[in-house]
């Protein structure tokens, strides 16, 4: 026995198509929901739905498993098959985390779940307790970034189904690594979009940049609102993933009296009561609005952490000078202060006029944990949207690139790491898709021409939808060994060793944490109890007088010099420095107002 079911508010008749058999379902209920049991129905039947007197069969938008693909009829799949092995496992804690973001498809050889899980002891050696994954909801065509999902219960086939997600997400658990998923709630993908069909899923009144909105407060909203808060506690439950990250939340459109993060947030808590397991909530917000990441208590709502920006671009913008045209956002950011706000206050903007904006943006994140902020030198977006997809180090050489990893891992906030980095990998990660229809093919390939095109590119710019341009794109892990491959990697596998075995790299209260800086020599010093961070991004050596009984742990250069009591820092170079907490503690008394 199965009973089939489907929200269809504005159909005047709802028909199952199962077995090769067109069934009535029963008149719907004051919700708009259709049902139907139908006894002999059982796991692995396919079937679709048909609305009035059209005669196209679609897929259930709840649908499971999609086994030919998003245009195809879904599937019956029972969660409880899949036997797990992580009944102990209780996940990493939100505010120790060390993240790192991978893309299945670019991960490994393969491109699957089960080619990532190879790969996982590597993340254990280099210190990784959290990897935050790319969407991998169902989406049309075999590769691409997985932002395009419109199959949003069922898992991406190309990458192993919904079997092959639990594999995965067991085996990072086995491992000791916690699971965040990336979803979409603010869009749906261009092509197969099927969900729109049924009922009011978009509202035609308001806009995003990848065109309606999703309606979140208006006629339906309810079940709307429903439909994406139970795919949220899908992946939480049934795949047992530890965390969610929620994509572009500025573009969820809500003038509701309980913002629909403020419901995911809720509903969210209540099953992780429910199971006893602590779930980690991460917003990509561009508002720098603090009341995404306070707590409901505190009238926000209740996001555990969001990625922030700001520290991205200020650091981005002090260490690569933008072509003509290219810079965008980056025009906000350039300075040695902006990157020392980004440390001391998380958000550069917090009240200020933006040039980028051309209006005031953000308000004080005062009083908040750096553990609600996630900073990053690279990630996704700020390496695919590039014309040819260059990694930082690509642009800015190794020198500038140790030292901007040596910062992100020595601040108070969540690092996260962006697949590869960790050793320089030669790899870009390009922009790619694999549009089955033609036409949006041809649109997609000539778009991206002419967006760099205005930016003063050459013309030569990877196509999109060309499966060169995805197998470029994956990881070369045999280069790890080599040269400067090997170097970054043992520059990381230290940094996040002293994060690890330091109380102090991992103090989230902004009061323990001074930062000093100076334009003119393009230093930063960034004391954080019984450890001091100096940065010199100058082009001259740089001298910092040593405080007594400081002891040089790490340097991202060995070329640094002692002498006179001072350290002398080469052009673009990071030291880390140590002392006792009994030295600390004595320099604090003596600098104390007599």
């Amino acid at each position: 026995m199965h009973r089939f079911g489907v929200w269809a508010p504005k159909a005047e008749k709802v028909s199952l198509n199962w077995r090769n058999q067109t069934l009535p379902m029963n008149s719907p209920n004051s919700r708009g929901w259709w049902i139907l049991d139908v006894a002999e129905a059982g796991c692995g039947d396919r079937y679709a739905f048909l609305l009035d007197d059209d005669p196209t069969c679609y897929p259930d938008p709840r649908g499971l498993r999609q086994p030919e693909g998003v245009h195809g009829p879904s599937e019956l799949y029972d969660h409880s098959h899949f036997k797990w092995h992580d009944q102990l496992w209780r996940g990493s804690p939100k505010i120790g985390s060390v993240i790192y973001e991978l893309h299945i498809g670019t991960y490994s050889t393969a491109g699957t779940f089960d080619g990532a899980i190879e790969h996982l002891q590597h993340l254990v050696d280099l210190g990784i307790t959290h990897v935050e994954v790319m969407p991998v909801a169902a989406w049309a065509g075999k590769q691409g970034w997985g932002y395009d999902s419109v199959g949003l219960f069922a898992t991406h086939e190309p990458y192993g189904g919904p079997d092959g997600f639990k594999r995965f997400v067991d085996a990072c658990h086995a491992k000791g690594i916690s699971v965040i998923l990336d979803v979409v709630y603010n869009h749906f993908g261009p092509s197969g979009n099927y969900a729109i069909k049924f009922g009011p899923y978009l509202n035609t009144n308001r806009k995003t940049p990848w065109g309606d909105a999703v309606n979140l407060d208006e006629e339906g909203s309810d079940e709307v609102r429903r439909f994406f808060v139970d795919n949220a506690l899908m992946w939480l439950k049934d795949y047992h993933c530890d965390g969610l990250r929620f994509d572009a939340v500025h573009a969820f459109l809500d003038l509701s009296a309980v913002h629909f993060m403020e419901q995911l947030s809720i509903e969210v808590e209540r099953l992780s009561a429910t199971l006893a397991r602590d779930f980690h909530l991460i917003a990509e917000s561009d508002l720098n609005d603090p009341r995404v990441v306070r707590s409901r208590e505190a009238n926000g709502y209740g996001m555990d952490s969001q990625w922030n920006d700001d520290f991205h671009h200020s650091l981005f913008a002090l260490l690569y000078s933008p072509k003509e045209g290219e810079g965008g956002y980056y025009d906000d950011f350039g300075s040695i202060r902006d990157l020392h706000k980004s440390l001391k206050h998380a958000y550069v903007f917090d009240g200020q006029y933006s040039g980028y904006r051309k209006r005031r943006h953000g308000r004080p994140a005062d009083g908040l944990s750096a553990h609600h902020f996630i900073h990053f030198d690279q990630n996704h977006d700020q390496v695919g949207n590039r014309a040819k997809g260059e990694r930082l180090e690509h642009l800015i050489g190794l020198d500038a690139a140790k030292v901007a990893l040596g910062l992100l891992l020595t601040a108070p906030f969540i690092p996260m790491l962006f697949m590869g980095e960790e050793w320089s990998t030669s790899a870009p990660f390009l922009y790619f898709a694999n549009h089955e229809d033609e036409e949006l093919r041809r649109q997609v390939a000539e778009g991206r021409q002419r967006e760099f095109a205005a930016f003063g590119f050459d013309g030569d710019i990877p196509n999109p939808e060309e499966d060169e341009t995805y197998e470029k794109s994956k990881l070369k892990w045999e280069e790890q060994s080599e040269g400067k491959h090997q170097e970054m990697l043992t520059w990381v596998k230290s940094l996040i060793k002293l994060r690890r075995s330091r109380v102090c790299f991992n103090d989230g209260d902004m009061h323990h944490l001074e930062v000093s800086s100076n334009e003119e020599n393009q230093t930063l010093v960034m004391q954080r109890d019984e450890a001091r961070v100096l940065i010199n991004f100058g082009a001259k050596p740089q001298q910092f007088a040593l405080l007594e009984g400081e002891v040089r742990e790490l340097a991202s250069r060995e070329s640094i010099e002692e002498r006179d009591n001072q350290l002398i820092l080469p052009p673009m170079t990071l030291a880390v420095l140590l002392s006792s907490s009994e030295e600390v503690e004595n320099r604090q008394v003596a600098q104390r107002p007599k």
